[in-house]
């Protein structure tokens, strides 16, 4: 197969994440203000997407209020470097049971709300692009799973596409771009999807380069795809999703190092993806014309 690289590359921070980073890290942001000002730093790094969860800011634990995005937001949009926003909507649905002998009742972790509820923080603040899961999946945990049902999916795809927000589809594995493909061909979705490729997640799509490209193999023509990979393999998927024709993830949510040792921070995690960008010969592009590329629609929050 050919060489197909990208030469006009969007780079997305995934500031904080949903993981259980947040002691492990000093960098790894809690409180709204925290969280603003760190896609702030990434922003003015080169980062053209900003993708943003929230915690709560005692404990730096995953949460759904919706006063702390509408904080979040609302900080990130009064700053004076202009960036895409993308909120996830992949909290709201998470099992964990009681056990291989007694799974039922589930146990403590187990956060399952409807889809309303899933994308309520989406129809308040209402960012350019929201985060579509789109699929169920085991991760590493014994007895957790991440829940997403075709009924599900298909619900919060047409809440975020009657909203105006682009999904961007979130693939762990294959099947996941299966779906979202049948999504599209149900009018749920537009032709012109989005889809970010999450390699090394367990148990999803392994990072090797041959799953890699099945996975990028399975990209119809005509959507647009970014790529991120865990830990250590952050920066060299970097390259290999530039090679590939795609875009770039990385940030705080995916990984915590710069180097050996070395704790990153946001921007410092941007500012190495840029030039591994530049260094391949291709070019770095910014918000206006990631929003022309994708179609975005920039609307005011309600309120």
């Amino acid at each position: 197969m050919p060489l197909t690289m990208n030469k006009e590359v969007f780079i997305t921070c995934a500031v904080t994440g949903s993981g259980s980073t947040q002691d492990r890290s000093p960098h790894v942001p809690r409180s709204p203000e925290e969280i603003a000002n760190s896609a702030i730093d990434a922003a003015k790094a080169g980062a053209a997407v900003v993708h943003c969860h929230v915690r709560e800011p005692d404990t730096g634990v995953p949460s759904r209020r919706l006063e702390l995005y509408r904080e979040v937001t609302d900080r990130i949009r009064d700053a004076e470097v202009d960036v895409v926003l993308n909120l996830t909507a992949g909290m709201g649905g998470d099992i964990v049971f009681g056990g291989v002998e007694a799974p039922l009742p589930t146990v403590a972790g187990t956060d399952m709300v409807g889809a309303t509820e899933r994308v309520a923080h989406v129809a308040e603040c209402l960012p350019e692009i929201c985060t579509l899961d789109c699929g169920t999946m085991n991760f590493a945990e014994a007895d957790y799973v991440m829940t997403n049902t075709p009924g599900m999916l298909r619900a919060m795809g047409q809440m975020m596409t009657d909203l105006g927000v682009k999904p961007e589809i979130e693939a762990f594995d294959t099947g996941h771009l299966w779906f979202a493909k049948q999504l599209v061909a149900e009018g749920i979705l537009k032709p012109d999807a989005l889809v970010q490729l999450c390699m090394g997640v367990p148990w999803g799509a392994p990072d090797d380069l041959n799953t890699f490209m099945a996975m990028v193999n399975n990209v119809p023509d005509d959507w647009t795809f970014s790529a991120f990979a865990l830990g250590r393999h952050q920066m060299p998927y970097v390259a290999a999703s530039v090679l590939a024709g795609g875009n770039v993830r990385v940030g705080l949510e995916d990984n915590l190092m710069l180097g050996k040792g070395q704790l990153a921070t946001n921007a410092q995690l941007v500012e190495k993806a840029h030039g591994i960008i530049e260094n391949l010969g291709a070019r770095v592009i910014g918000p206006d014309e990631v929003r022309a590329k994708l179609g975005l629609t920039k609307m005011a929050p309600k309120g």
